[in-house]
């Protein structure tokens, strides 16, 4: 009687070189998926590209839009409470203005100010307009007796009242120069003539692999299940599943929430030591694609944890025994992975501390049979 071998082609009717047929085809299949999939996307790339750069642009207008008030003017304050909180993730709200004529709040139409940008108002004191008018046409607009004009130049004196303000509409092409530069300066740069065009096709083939990886996956699960038990295809749908719904939650976590965090902080830095930035988009499409990155891949802690506990290296009792030395390592790597302040740093130790406690329900939870297991016999 032979003794049976593990080998996987022993109780399969093909021979060697008709599995390696069976795995060109599929690799053909998924290769044709691929180059389906970077079509499209390259026919999409300006769309792609402008949701990559949106965290960018977002921070680099929050950061041009300062006054005298503001931090850069003032030196850096942080301050993290709800409305900044807020402001990071869903932007700032709307401006507004008094309406000198009613003197209510009106907001500021910003497609109107885009759709004109060689007007722009200016609010100017009725004492200065009356001086600038009465220097010119002295006859027709003389010099109203006023508080203002026979008051000291000591702005500090209290009894002094402001004088009255009106609000000018100003048109000429130079202001729209003016504004398309200010506009100009927050956007990302590029630093030579290849750039662009790089970029939007490395943007492509990066979404046209990750658009065709559900196809190149499947394409692959088609031959290697061909070898599987079907108690090991039910623990690789369920930990597959599992696995690419931690990664995209993690990806996802990081562009929308940790994003605008680092973005802030690290511009600020910059204004603190008053510095220009001017961010290159190739370098911050790889810095907004290898971040996401590590938070998918950090995020599959659980699984991780399980797989250990299954091949026996950890076991339940150990990972609750050194819960505080995890946290430490995770407080370690959460400051390594995001290079920015405290706050982000616990928006990426908080889950992962949260997904530890998950790796130790798995382990309580999942079935004690490891799926390498033979299928026992009949």
């Amino acid at each position: 009687m032979n003794q049976q071998t593990k080998d996987l082609f022993d109780d399969s009717s093909m021979t060697f070189g008709e599995h390696l047929e069976v795995l060109r085809v599929h690799l053909i299949r998924a290769i044709i998926g691929l180059v389906i999939a970077v079509a499209i996307c390259l026919l999409n790339g300006t769309a792609l590209v402008d949701f990559i750069r949106r965290p960018i642009d977002r921070a680099l207008a929050n950061y041009s839009d300062v006054s005298v008030e503001d931090d850069v003017a003032s030196g850096w304050k942080e301050d993290w409470g709800l409305d900044t909180l807020s402001e990071l993730i869903f932007g700032k709200p709307p401006k507004t203005e008094i309406d000198d004529e009613t003197g209510e709040v009106v907001i500021i139409d910003e497609e109107e100010k885009l759709a004109h940008p060689d007007v722009v108002k200016v609010r100017v004191s009725t004492a200065e307009l009356s001086k600038a008018l009465n220097r010119v046409v002295p006859d027709q607009f003389p010099v109203a007796a006023t508080p203002d004009s026979n008051a000291s130049s000591d702005s500090s004196d209290p009894d002094v009242k402001p004088s009255p303000t009106v609000t000018l509409t100003l048109q000429a092409p130079e202001f729209a120069q003016f504004q398309a530069t200010v506009e100009q300066s927050r956007r990302a740069v590029t630093l030579n003539v290849q750039e662009a065009f790089l970029t939007y096709v490395k943007v492509s083939l990066i979404a046209g692999l990750v658009l065709s990886s559900p196809w190149i996956f499947y394409q692959l699960w088609l031959f290697i299940a061909a070898g599987l038990y079907p108690h090991e295809r039910k623990f690789v749908y369920l930990y597959g599943t599992m696995s690419l719904g931690l990664f995209l939650v993690g990806a996802a976590f990081c562009f929308y929430a940790v994003f605008p965090f680092v973005l802030n902080f690290l511009l600020k830095f910059n204004s603190t030591l008053e510095i220009s930035p001017q961010i290159r988009i190739s370098e911050w499409i790889s810095f907004a694609v290898m971040l996401p990155l590590m938070f998918g891949i950090s995020f599959q802690l659980p699984l991780a944890m399980l797989f250990l506990e299954r091949i026996s290296i950890f076991t339940v009792a150990h990972y609750r025994e050194q819960r505080r030395m995890a946290i430490l390592v995770i407080a370690i790597l959460s400051m390594l992975l995001t290079p920015a302040d405290p706050m982000s740093m616990l928006l990426m130790m908080i889950p992962l501390i949260g997904l530890y406690e998950l790796g130790i329900k798995l382990c309580v939870w999942a079935p004690s049979k490891s799926p390498f297991d033979a299928e026992p016999s009949v």
